[in-house]
């Protein structure tokens, strides 16, 4: 059985949402699944001296139009919202809540996190409005709340971060295939072929 891939992912990372939509089905295609990592990427970027491309000169402007742009070529209706980034603590603790529960009430999760926040402007570091969202796809609401603030979820996700680090995750989204790595979401074609070709 072909080992999964696993796609690291950060809430708010618009290329992270690009991923997400596709990532599946290219493993689908080549008989294999896919762990989701959600995880707080902002550690990593400061370890690797990477800066939001929003606070750097010249690439600020090249990354709104070119989101904008990737989000045509992929048939994503979403915009960058009014408040970009913002800190996805809660997103990423529920998501990893709902992970223990099973794999697709995972993605369903992840996903509408994605679309609520891209195509709704929705206020995804608000645990209220991740507790709301998640009570759309069946879950308790104040149980939500709660894990948004329990310790037990708080270290998952330090654990996720470390373990990503260890990974060597520099930015997401990121994919190993088989310890192979892929950064952006500009490299899944790229991945793919790996797929295909089983490496070269």
């Amino acid at each position: 059985m072909p080992e999964p891939l696993t796609f690291y992912f950060d809430f708010t990372s618009p290329y992270s949402w690009i991923a997400a939509e596709r990532i599946t089905m290219i493993a689908a295609r080549h008989a294999r699944e896919v762990r989701w990592r959600a995880i707080l990427v902002g550690p990593l970027m400061r370890e690797s001296g990477n800066e939001p491309l929003l606070h750097q000169p010249l690439k600020g402007a090249y990354f709104r139009r070119d989101i904008a742009r990737c989000f045509r070529l992929h048939g994503l209706e979403g915009r960058l919202p009014a408040v970009f980034p913002v800190l996805t603590t809660a997103a990423a603790r529920t998501f990893h809540w709902v992970r223990a529960q099973g794999r697709e009430p995972a993605q369903a999760f992840a996903l509408a996190v994605f679309r609520a926040y891209f195509r709704e402007g929705r206020d995804i570091a608000d645990p209220a409005e991740i507790a709301a969202l998640a009570a759309t796809l069946g879950h308790d609401p104040d149980e939500v709340l709660a894990v948004t603030r329990d310790p037990t979820w708080k270290s998952r996700l330090i654990d996720e971060v470390e373990r990503a680090r260890k990974d060597g995750v520099c930015g997401v989204p990121y994919v190993l295939v088989d310890g192979e790595p892929f950064w952006g979401a500009d490299r899944l074609d790229m991945l793919e072929a790996w797929l295909s070709r089983g490496g070269w």
